[in-house]
């Protein structure tokens, strides 16, 4: 059974998260992943609406992962997201894009989760030790 993530990324992300996703469907890669945000558009403007769906998308989901570049803390949706999964119990990883070394985190998540660099080999141990947030 695959572990259902959402994953939470800024949309100047988008890539990152198609190589998350391709990473999960390599049959020699060991990844359990089923992400939830992005895999469906949302059809709708309607702000109140779309948060409904993203908040039932993070309900249903059993960890949070939310990429990080270096403006992904300016993000209101991120940072709507993170306090929704947060609001919600959920376990969140902040992981790095490729090549970043440091960066500021979203506010609901500075100085609660560990920053994890870009490691493709290693994103299923950051999976596994996701941290409730309190």
């Amino acid at each position: 059974m695959s572990k259902r993530v959402f994953i939470s990324f800024k949309a100047e992300n988008k890539k990152m998260f198609d190589d998350i996703t391709l990473l999960a469907k390599n049959p020699n890669y060991d990844l359990d992943l089923y992400a939830e945000s992005a895999r469906f558009p949302i059809d709708s403007r309607n702000a109140p609406y779309i948060k409904t769906v993203i908040e039932d998308k993070i309900q249903t989901s059993g960890v949070v992962l939310c990429i990080i570049s270096t403006n992904t803390y300016k993000s209101d949706w991120v940072c709507w997201e993170l306090e929704t999964a947060i609001k919600l119990n959920k376990p969140i990883v902040a992981m790095a894009v490729k090549d970043l070394k440091r960066a500021k985190l979203p506010k609901p998540i500075r100085d609660k989760v560990e920053f994890f660099p870009w490691n493709a080999g290693s994103l299923g141990n950051y999976l596994q030790s996701a941290v409730t947030v309190k």
